[in-house]
């Protein structure tokens, strides 16, 4: 019988949940559900301790108990102030404990770039361990009740459910873009080149992407993202004509992180009835690196 994937481990410990704390359970408490879980599936090799640390350079880590003892501990880098930030490298660390314990014996030291990018960019191992933490703390059948698939949507209504699930502001948005039916973008940039960004299904259907590993991309000179302009309330947004981001009117929303030291743009756009497909488009480079 072959292993859980990381999709069916968050829906099985949902359920569980569900069943033990009722519908409304939210922000799920990982370190919680760690400790007891573990120690009830897997009693000889349970996780023992999840603990903020000084992890100079890492968000957490999954690490293996001393020789000659069993089990785990989970530590967070304990310099963070953002709850959201912690509770999402706990939740992923913990998918590290659920799915590659047993192939990695020397447990995992996870950097920003693990965490935040759900993508396999950084390998599969990363990737499968977001995808659980994404599922166990923002469940799809939840998030839907608080903002509709096909429901205009603004930074704001986003950073609600961030907070109902004690998540970050981008891993809230990242879970939007699952399963939205809005054309849409994520787009993270520093110093006015973008990082990364991650487009709804029908966005990237309708060409709506940036192939960053084809090299640097700089945002538009004129978006709020380049200039940073403090009369303009980036959540709320300011709207542009085509030719600025895109060959059309675009709608963006702008915040900047501290916590990763980038600028978070969330850009929106008018629906369309019917799209022009084109294979070409489906290997943006985001999805390309999940398909591998």
């Amino acid at each position: 019988m072959s292993e859980p994937t990381a999709t069916r481990w968050a829906i099985d410990l949902s359920l569980l949940l569900n069943a033990v704390k009722g519908l409304e359970r939210f922000p799920v408490d990982i370190s919680e559900l760690a400790l007891e879980y573990s120690a009830t599936r897997y009693p000889d090799d349970a996780i023992l301790k999840v603990a903020g640390d000084d992890l100079p350079g890492f968000d957490g880590a999954l690490v293996k108990a001393r020789a000659g003892k069993a089990g785990w501990g989970i530590f967070y880098n304990s310099t963070f102030r953002s709850k959201g930030r912690i509770n999402f490298t706990l939740a992923h660390e913990l998918g590290h404990y659920l799915l590659h314990r047993q192939t990695h014996p020397n447990g995992f030291h996870c950097s920003s770039s693990d965490v935040v990018r759900w993508d396999s960019a950084y390998g599969q191992i990363e990737h499968q361990a977001n995808v659980f933490a994404a599922n166990i703390l923002m469940p799809l059948d939840d998030y839907r009740r608080q903002i509709a698939q096909g429901q205009r949507v603004d930074l704001e209504m986003i950073s609600a459910c961030a907070d109902r699930y004690r998540v970050s502001l981008i891993a809230a948005t990242l879970r939007w873009l699952d399963y939205t039916g809005r054309r849409a973008i994520l787009v993270c940039s520093r110093d006015g080149f973008i990082l990364w960004s991650k487009p709804s299904a029908s966005a990237l259907k309708s060409g709506i992407f940036f192939r960053t590993s084809k090299g640097p991309i700089e945002v538009p000179a004129v978006s709020h993202a380049a200039t940073q302009d403090l009369l303009i309330d980036g959540r709320v947004g300011v709207s542009h004509p085509a030719g600025v981001w895109f060959q059309e009117r675009v709608h963006e929303m702008t915040i900047f992180s501290e916590q990763y030291d980038f600028a978070i743009s969330l850009l929106t756009l008018e629906d369309r009835e019917r799209f022009e497909l084109d294979e070409e488009l489906l290997s943006d480079t985001y999805d390309r690196f999940v398909s591998r």
